[in-house]
């Protein structure tokens, strides 16, 4: 019991550090494109300066001779210039037409369309940097965030994304892998169970024939041999855990029948079975007969622990067009939340006694073995459980 609840706990607490981790992560990438963003504008300025500085440099020559003061300061500022290759720039005249772009990918014939499409997109993005060139003749330089900057801001999205892949990824394998070992682990008890069953139950029919020879009491030897033929059954079931079953076309009622028959005989007089279907229909479906049977015992038999020997169990059948429902209802004490999730896992028991594997075994048999369902349908503590199995017709 305590086991899975750790491992409840350790999925949960794994969870939340993934979570923490793209949190972080996300919090993180948020400052560093802030700062990049704010750099960014800087450089902006800086080249809007630098165009500015071009056409006033340019405008001072009055000579065909620059100086070589001059040629230096526009070799400057021409290199600041070209050196903006991922910041998108937009500049516009003071009528509103386009005077120059760079960083823009466009056909010849797109042209004005995509400039006005970035156009729109950076005058959401930032205000506009005015380069004053003289004479009230003002130009106005729009920018938006590099690919750089944007690629950045998707970093945390797919971070995290890629963190709860490697956890899913991890889980699921672990959970295939734990499965794998429960089932090397069940078919290899269940076939030892059945080889060492079968000595014992050899040596009881041959005392079964030689106590009909010594006239015993013929319905103490009928008793006997229903016994045994119980344990054949038994072995039986145990024997075919790890191989598919051979899945007949059998009337479910009957089998019902022969299940609550055998219980009611081997348990309290206290126990009451009350029975909400036609105990004389006929609902053909594919079933192992040995198999099934043992799940619906199982399902009582944890119902009468539940009740103390002493209560009602309820089943109820309805047929539906291509399944059929069968609900087992106990007055038992009830399964809490906590322990409904986990009531079908392997060694899971709130009793004292058991391997916990009876439930996981039913589980197997009606969802691997039938392509059924089995699950808690209610529970209320102090009040009772109704289990649920749905089988294919």
């Amino acid at each position: 019991m305590d086991i899975y609840l750790k491992r409840r706990r350790g999925k949960i607490l794994l969870l939340i550090f993934a979570v923490l981790i793209g949190v972080a992560s996300m919090l993180y990438t948020n400052w560093l494109t802030k700062k990049m963003a704010s750099e960014e504008r800087v450089k902006v300025e800086i080249w809007a300066e630098a165009i500015k500085g071009i056409n006033n440099a340019t405008l001072e020559v009055t000579s065909p001779e620059m100086t070589q003061l001059q040629t230096r300061y526009l070799h400057f500022l021409g290199m600041v210039s070209e050196k903006n290759t991922t910041i998108p720039i937009l500049i516009l005249n003071p009528d509103g037409s386009f005077n120059f772009d760079r960083n823009i990918t466009y056909r010849k014939d797109r042209k004005e369309e995509v400039l006005q499409r970035e156009l729109k997109k950076m005058q959401d993005y930032a205000a506009p940097i005015s380069i004053d060139l003289g004479d009230s003749y003002k130009l106005m330089l729009y920018y938006r965030e590099s690919t750089i900057l944007r690629n950045l801001q998707l970093y945390p999205v797919i971070q995290l994304a890629v963190i709860m892949i490697f956890i899913l990824v991890a889980y699921f394998a672990f959970v295939a892998t734990n499965r794998a070992e429960q089932n090397q682990v069940w078919v290899g008890m269940s076939k030892e169970t059945a080889h060492q069953l079968g000595t014992p139950i050899s040596s009881l029919m041959a005392w079964i024939e030689l106590l009909k020879l010594k006239n015993v009491d013929p319905n103490l030897i009928k008793e006997l041999e229903q016994d045994t033929a119980r344990l054949e059954r038994i072995t039986e079931r145990f024997s075919k855990i790890g191989s598919k079953p051979e899945l007949l076309r059998v009337n479910l009622i009957e089998v019902l029948n022969s299940a609550v028959s055998y219980l009611k005989r081997r348990s309290s007089d206290k126990v009451n079975f009350e029975l909400i279907y036609d105990t004389k229909a006929c609902i053909e479906i594919p079933l192992n007969t040995a198999l099934f049977s043992w799940v619906i015992e199982n399902l009582c038999k944890n119902a009468i622990d539940a009740m103390t020997n002493h209560g009602t169990i309820t089943i109820r059948v309805k047929e539906k067009e291509k399944q059929v429902n069968i609900d087992l209802t106990d007055t038992g004490c009830g399964i809490s939340k906590n322990h409904q999730k986990s009531i079908f896992h392997p060694g899971f028991s709130t009793k004292k006694r058991g391997w916990g594997l009876g439930l996981s075994l039913a589980k197997r048999i009606v969802e691997i073995y039938h392509e059924g369902k089995i699950f808690i349908k209610s529970s209320e503590m102090g009040k009772g459980t109704t289990f649920r199995i749905i089988l294919n017709k």
